[in-house]
């Protein structure tokens, strides 16, 4: 188990975020998908909790068979998904990524959101227990993005809101830049196979933090087109749009409601929280990652496995590693393919 936490500052309000976030997710999710690969919405639904109240149950199935690399693809089954439940009771949630193709792998982030500048050292003290974890803080205006996921208009180190006039964001706008807020989120990645374990759950933390990086920025990039949308609005939006993104992958399930009647706690089991993540649909790069691109991350540019030992041969002989780059989406981890991501919805 490889466990991070994750900070990412944004120039808006708490309150404003929860609007913007669920725009950008519906949206993100939209632009990645094509026929047979993306997000398919499954359920999204009002739940209730007796500790946190009221929020908002979502479940999505991030499809990714042809992002695979060739050796993955001879042993997995022809229709390969990741599946996400997100629990949302903002400005507290929970989203998990699982895989019944890889039962030892999860994906497990815990998110908070607080109106500072990323300060808050003891935020997630309840839940860690006294487990160490590694801090990294965000920039969304200057951290390097993947190559192919930029877009001049979405480059805040030039952007300006015309609605807001926030921006254009300098270097060290998160130490002066007024309103302020922070995305707390703590990552837990488990891949429980001997040998591969550290590699791959390190790799999957690079594939997170790039995904959290771009739905961060798009989130704020796009303020103009969600900043004067009500809740109702949003929520419109969102079922709009997750409809189209099932026919533009090919996948027809039943029609998704929004009901207004919540569900009760017992009909869904799962954490009391959590907004999903973005997951980009890209070729996830869970297993690989370009070789031309340098990157200043802790995580292995690739991911190397033994070669299957042949029959009689000593399990203890040296076998000449083979390297896998191939390239998946920016948003998946080894194991899933949309935003793992806020990763975060509502």
């Amino acid at each position: 188990m490889l466990l991070k936490e994750y900070r990412i500052c944004m120039p808006l309000t708490v309150e404003e975020y929860r609007i913007g976030q669920l725009y950008m997710i519906s949206k993100h999710s939209h632009e990645q998908s094509d026929r047979g690969e993306g997000v398919e919405v499954v359920q999204n639904e009002p739940y209730e909790d007796p500790a946190h109240g009221q929020g908002q149950f979502t479940e999505k199935r991030v499809y990714l068979n042809s992002k695979l690399p060739s050796w993955a693809r001879a042993v997995v089954p022809k229709i390969f998904y990741v599946t996400e439940k997100a629990w949302n009771y903002y400005p507290y949630t929970i989203t998990e990524y699982t895989c019944s193709f890889l039962p030892k792998f999860s994906i497990h982030i815990e998110t908070k959101y607080e109106d500072n500048k990323g300060c808050n050292d003891n935020i997630f003290d309840a839940e860690l227990k006294d487990q160490e974890r590694e801090v990294c803080f965000i920039d969304i205006a200057y951290d390097e993005i993947p190559e192919r996921y930029y877009k001049e208009s979405e480059d805040l180190r030039y952007f300006k809101s015309d609605k807001t006039s926030r921006g254009i964001l300098q270097e060290g706008w998160r130490d002066t830049h007024d309103p302020i807020m922070c995305s707390y989120k703590l990552v837990t990645v488990k891949f429980e196979v001997w040998g591969l374990q550290t590699r791959v759950e390190q790799f999957v933390h690079k594939v997170v933090r790039d995904v959290l990086l771009l739905g961060h920025r798009q989130a704020f990039a796009w303020v103009d087109e969600w900043i004067d949308m009500t809740m109702d609005e949003v929520r419109e939006f969102e079922r709009t749009i997750q409809e189209a993104t099932n026919q533009k992958i090919g996948i027809f399930p039943p029609s998704i409601s929004i009901s207004e009647t919540p569900l009760s706690s017992c009909a869904l089991t799962g954490p009391a929280s959590a907004p999903s993540t973005p997951m980009c649909t890209d070729a996830p790069e869970s297993l690989s990652v370009p070789k031309d691109r340098p990157r200043k991350k802790s995580a292995p540019e690739t991911l190397t496995l033994p070669d299957p030992v042949p029959s009689g041969v000593p399990q203890g002989s040296n076998q000449s590693p083979q390297a896998l780059s191939n390239h998946l989406q920016t948003s998946t981890p080894p194991s899933s393919n949309s935003d793992l991501a806020e990763m975060d919805e509502q």
